[in-house]
């Protein structure tokens, strides 16, 4: 044994440990606290998709589907496509379906981001950017959203635009702001990036649960953009089924093709009976996903009424199922510290806004999942009016 050298593996990820998400998730259950930090319903989906997802599995479709996805679901979903944004993607090379929204972003990131490629994303952002673009070599360049608007700065944008940018994400319905991105915003990318080769990832995961009166602004109804992008949705978000992870993404070919030889070597394939039990919902059910805003604006408004006589400050909430609330008011705590105290002392969870961007945020804000039942957020009201 002289000689030999200790077994180690330095780590890809060495800044990164358990998600807030997870942290929250557990200390809510640890305090008995409602939980309303991690982003998934507390009510079951429709009876209908169930149903025709026992009937699959009862007739034997339980083994591979196709590494591309159900061919009846892909149908489906260029179908909803070009209802929706008026345009038909093609169902054999442009729409891949993958274990969830996260597995199509971090798929995409990894077949488009090479070493030294710089990235841009906007903040407050989704926190499985940042990895996917490090485990990739590439540059994450930030731009600071600032609140209460979180608008784009055009202008700063531009300034972060050069020869080495690879790649923008951009996320509409935004988690966790709950702004939208408007078409007049998706015209400025256009123009800002049209004479750079730049390519877009569009992460549309609640593009069901948008409340502007115009509707969701898709990458997709963009003629000049989405011949260079990637639209990224959720079947998890639309039909409150988190724990089934089946998503997908709409590419033009060239880039789909890449897509798929990265998707093929994590998951292979998605299961089989959900495919398909999603692509009956789409077409016998569409009213699902076309009802949906007025369904979630409801709880919104709902848990907005009942915060108004609180010390929090609820910001608006243009779509996904979540709000923010301006707590100044009520502590000088950072809000990771205030959600800890929150859980602990209050019994809510909540999930500070600051683990969304790099570097200091000295804004007092927490976000709150409204996708509950009306008891469920009416008990976190009551407790959240103590405060």
């Amino acid at each position: 044994m002289s000689g030999q050298r200790s077994l180690s593996l330095d780590s890809k990820l060495p800044s990164l440990g358990t998600t807030i998400f997870t942290q929250m998730s557990a200390l809510a259950q640890q305090c008995q606290a409602i939980n309303l930090s991690q982003g998934f319903p507390d009510f079951d989906g429709p009876s209908y998709l169930q149903q025709r997802l026992a009937y699959h599995v009862s007739q034997g479709s339980n083994q591979y589907a196709p590494m591309t996805g159900a061919v009846a679901l892909r149908e489906a979903i260029a179908a909803k496509t070009e209802s929706l944004y008026g345009y038909l993607p093609d169902v054999g090379t442009d729409i891949t379906v993958t274990a969830g929204a996260t597995e199509a972003l971090y798929a995409a990131i990894t077949a488009i981001v090479r070493p030294g490629d710089e990235v841009i994303c906007f903040d407050p952002s989704y926190d499985s950017y940042a990895p996917a673009v490090e485990l990739s070599g590439g540059i994450l360049k930030r731009i600071a959203l600032q609140p209460p608007e979180f608008k784009v700065d055009w202008q700063a944008f531009k300034a972060l635009l050069s020869d080495k940018t690879r790649l923008v994400i951009l996320n509409t319905p935004h988690n966790p702001t709950a702004t939208v991105w408007s078409h007049r915003d998706f015209d400025a990318l256009a123009h800002a990036i049209a004479d750079y080769p730049v390519f877009v990832l569009s992460d549309e995961v609640y593009e069901h649960i948008c409340f502007a009166p115009e509707g969701h602004a898709s990458v997709l109804a963009h003629s000049r953009l989405r011949e260079r992008s990637v639209a990224v949705s959720s079947f998890g978000k639309t039909f409150h089924m988190t724990g089934w992870k089946v998503g997908y993404c709409v590419a033009p070919e060239a880039i789909s093709r890449e897509i798929r030889k990265v998707h093929q070597y994590l998951t292979f394939s998605v299961n089989t009976p959900a495919q398909l039990a999603i692509a009956d919902m789409l077409n016998a059910q569409p009213e699902h996903y076309q009802e949906l805003p007025a369904f979630y604006q409801a709880k919104r408004d709902r848990f907005t009424q009942a915060l108004s006589r609180s010390r929090l400050k609820v910001q608006p909430c243009s779509g996904t199922y979540f709000l923010l609330a301006d707590y100044s008011d009520v502590s000088d705590l950072d809000d990771v510290a205030f959600c800890q105290w929150l859980t602990r002392e209050v019994g809510v969870a909540a999930i500070p806004l600051s683990v969304f961007c790099d570097g200091e945020f000295n804004h007092r804000l927490i976000r709150l999942c409204f996708a509950k039942q009306e008891a469920t957020l009416d008990a976190a009201a009551e407790r959240l009016l103590s405060l």
